[in-house]
């Protein structure tokens, strides 16, 4: 077993500052020369249309496979110097680019077999999945199934809809790298969920007694860190369950609902009904409507440095105000259809989860952790690295923060180059 828990603070620019690549995950600076770029259709075994780029220069055995969610990994920053240290790269989006609002995980599962297919296909030995951020949750989640022999894989989705995973082939990867992600997006919602939200359909509505950005319960205005009290965390946390829990009863109701109504236009009287009553009942079974999630980064260990201690500054993934994106638009969750919201943003029932799930995962698995990270915290890194259920196990600590920009504690250090120095490594000890 190969473990390492070093801190990696001397991979830097020879001293100088490293000026902030940009924000996220999509912009590589440049390719090698030489470089082809394959922009491909990918058609998954249900009928479902996802693309992909395949970036290789002619004589690579390995690939290294990236995929999120929702985000455009087509571009991600660690490609550049893969390929130059030898290994195509295949940045694959997901049917659902860009907007997860009926993102339902187990559907994505067949995007990326047939992915896996066309890469074997083109005759790569070796694929390697990377799961940067939510992309973990993702990955971890199909090379779990994979790895499940027929019949043990799912049948259903977290609503109940029917889909046979033992029905398809999921060709399992030879590696996984986690880079930056958490335990899983319902897990992670779990943590940032606003408990003080008293009225679903009211954006401001608050109970002061569960709200982290009051000032009686400690909270101080960014950049000072605040601090909460063991009984108010306590509260606090079984509160954000208890919301998670009202939301997937919300979920459950909708989609019952819409169920008995699809149920009535199958019976063999729906036929003999009146126009008004099949207008009626067919309006019900095709609607489903929407879910807005309000306030979804109240996270105390964002505020309160005390909390899982780590080089990270006040602020969250977000950005350094959570006080304020807590309320404003574009934040986690924020619209999503009731299945998506049970299959991907649920804590209590999404499956799309990394702490769940690499139990399962016997192949060789690297974890690069930024320990300046806002929303990933030192013992949800412990937690997931033990456990991991490859023998060939590994973390690693960088400098930076969640996108792998650089940090107030270490603002010398280049933490994607640390990071892409670190993969190509690995990968080529295991895989060259």
């Amino acid at each position: 077993m190969a473990i390492s828990a070093a801190i990696v603070p001397n991979l830097t620019t020879g001293g100088r500052s490293v000026a902030a690549p940009g924000f996220g995950a999509i912009d590589f600076k440049s390719i090698p020369s030489g470089t082809e770029e394959d922009y491909l259709t990918v058609k998954a075994d249900d009928g479902g249309i996802s693309r992909a780029v395949l970036y290789w220069r002619g004589s690579e055995k390995t690939v290294v496979y990236f995929m999120h969610p929702r985000a455009d990994m087509h571009k991600h920053y660690a490609m550049g110097a893969l390929l130059a240290a030898g290994f195509a790269t295949f940045g694959h989006n997901t049917r659902w680019l860009n907007n997860d609002i009926a993102c339902i995980h187990e559907t994505l599962l067949l995007d990326i077999a047939a992915g896996m297919r066309l890469l074997r296909d083109r005759g790569f030995d070796k694929i390697i999945l990377v799961g940067n951020s939510g992309g973990g949750s993702l990955m971890s989640f199909y090379q779990a199934q994979a790895s499940l022999l027929p019949p043990a894989r799912l049948t259903d989705t977290p609503a109940g809809d029917p889909l046979n995973l033992n029905a398809y082939e999921l060709p399992k990867a030879d590696g996984l790298i986690l880079l930056a992600a958490h335990p899983g997006q319902g897990k992670f919602l779990l943590n940032c969920i606003d408990p003080s939200v008293v009225d679903e359909g009211d954006m401001l509505a608050a109970d002061p007694a569960l709200d982290m950005y009051d000032p009686t319960n400690g909270f101080r205005e960014p950049p000072l860190a605040s601090h909460y009290s063991e009984a108010f965390l306590t509260t606090y946390r079984a509160a954000q369950s208890a919301r998670v829990t009202r939301l997937d009863a919300i979920a459950d109701g909708r989609i019952a609902e819409q169920n008995y109504f699809k149920q009535l236009m199958a019976e063999p009287g729906f036929k003999g009904m009146s126009d008004k009553a099949r207008l009626f009942i067919t309006r019900r079974a095709t609607a489903i409507g929407l879910m807005t999630i309000y306030r979804t980064d109240a996270n105390p260990a964002c505020t309160d440095l005390t909390l899982s201690p780590s080089r990270r500054d006040v602020g969250s993934i977000i950005g350094p105000r959570p006080d304020l994106t807590n309320y404003a638009t574009g934040g986690f969750a924020g619209v999503v259809t009731p299945r998506a919201w049970l299959s991907t943003w649920s804590g209590h029932r999404s499956r799309a989860a990394v702490i769940d799930n690499i139990g399962l995962i016997k192949e060789p698995t690297l974890i690069i952790n930024y320990t300046g990270d806002g929303g990933i915290f030192p013992d949800q890194i412990s937690d997931i690295f033990s456990a991991s259920g490859a023998a060939d196990k590994e973390i690693v600590h960088v400098d930076g923060d969640h996108y792998g920009l650089p940090i107030k504690a270490a603002p010398e250090l280049d933490a994607r180059a640390a990071a892409e120095t670190l993969m190509a490594s690995w990968i080529r000890e295991r895989f060259s």
